[in-house]
C-alpha cells in the first residue's frame, strides 16, 4: 500500500456472530501479499488475534487468539493499519489476511499487545465491530483499551 494513494475511506462496520475461545502456539497462518481487501456486504470473516508484527508477504504467523466471526453490514475496504474494534475495546490494528480457508471466508490478522480469544474480552454475539482507518506502518494499540 502506498501511503501517497491512500484516500479517505469508510468505516467497515458489522456484527460478531459467533464468539471463538481458544488460542494456539503453532496455527501456521501466512500473512497474504496484498495489504488490502474488498469486501462485501453480508460476507462472513474470522478475526484472529496476534502480537507477531510480521507484515511481508508469506510471513509464519503462529501464536494467535480467535475472537470470532463477523458479519459485514457494509462493503468497503480493509487496509494493513486500519483500527479494530469490539464494542467499546479497541483490539488492535490489521496486519493482513490469511486465506487458507477461501472461498470460505479470510482470517483478518489483527496485530495485539498479545494473542487474545473472544472469552479473554468477554465479547458477545451482535457486538458492532469496526475497521476504522489507520497508518499502514507501525503495530496497533492492544487489546483491552477503550476510548
Amino acid at each position: 500500500m502506498n501511503p501517497a494513494e491512500d484516500g479517505p475511506k469508510r468505516v467497515v462496520r458489522g456484527a460478531l456472530v459467533k464468539v471463538l475461545v481458544h488460542r494456539r502456539t503453532d496455527r501456521g497462518m501466512r500473512v497474504e501479499e496484498h495489504a488490502a481487501r474488498c469486501v462485501r456486504h453480508g460476507e462472513v470473516h474470522e478475526l484472529v488475534t496476534t502480537d507477531q508484527w510480521e507484515p511481508r508477504p508469506g510471513a509464519r504467523i503462529d501464536r494467535v487468539g480467535f475472537l470470532g466471526f463477523v458479519e459485514l453490514g457494509c462493503g468497503g475496504v480493509i487496509d494493513r493499519g486500519d483500527l479494530v474494534r469490539v464494542g467499546d475495546t479497541t483490539v488492535g490494528r490489521v496486519l493482513g489476511f490469511d486465506a487458507c480457508h477461501l472461498p470460505n471466508h479470510y482470517n483478518i490478522l489483527i496485530h495485539a499487545d498479545r494473542s487474545v480469544s473472544g472469552r479473554d474480552l468477554e465479547l458477545r454475539p451482535e457486538m458492532t465491530v469496526t475497521f476504522t482507518q489507520g497508518g499502514a506502518g507501525a503495530p496497533g494499540t492492544g487489546p483491552g483499551e477503550t476510548s
